[in-house]
């Protein structure tokens, strides 16, 4: 499966599924005016990769500063499809990253974290370099 790549726009996140490489990212701000639309196509290819047997761990990473809950549903589909993957025996690591001022931010990702059991889900403070 090729790469998907999206620049951030003023109300969408940079999106780059690097399936080859098999690392996924999702960074910045989230609120399309149809969530529907962006995030469908992302998550029918996340779908199309995930189920096929492989065993290089597929790392997802999160950095986002704001969505709206259009986006948190849209996240959540993308993580019950990971966590499904995982629980068939498809190694998958989930990075919430967060700065460590943001409480809100903290608590999404900790919300998030409670629906994992076979998906690696963790938490990871950015330094004020923006840096993890």
């Amino acid at each position: 499966m090729e790469q998907i790549y999206h620049e951030a726009t003023d109300r969408t996140p940079l999106v780059d599924f690097n399936f080859p490489e098999h690392h996924l990212l999702i960074q910045g701000e989230s609120y399309p005016e149809d969530a529907a639309a962006f995030f469908g196509p992302l998550l029918e290819a996340l779908r199309g990769f995930v189920y096929t047997p492989r065993a290089e761990t597929l790392v997802m990473d999160l950095k986002m500063s704001y969505f709206n809950s259009s986006s948190a549903k849209a996240l959540m589909n993308m993580f019950q499809v990971l966590e499904t993957a995982a629980a068939e025996g498809n190694p998958v690591e989930v990075n919430w990253y967060y700065h460590p001022d943001d409480d809100a931010m903290e608590e999404f990702g900790e919300d998030f974290s409670e629906d994992f059991q076979h998906a690696a889900f963790h938490m990871r403070p950015l330094n004020d370099g923006g840096a993890a």
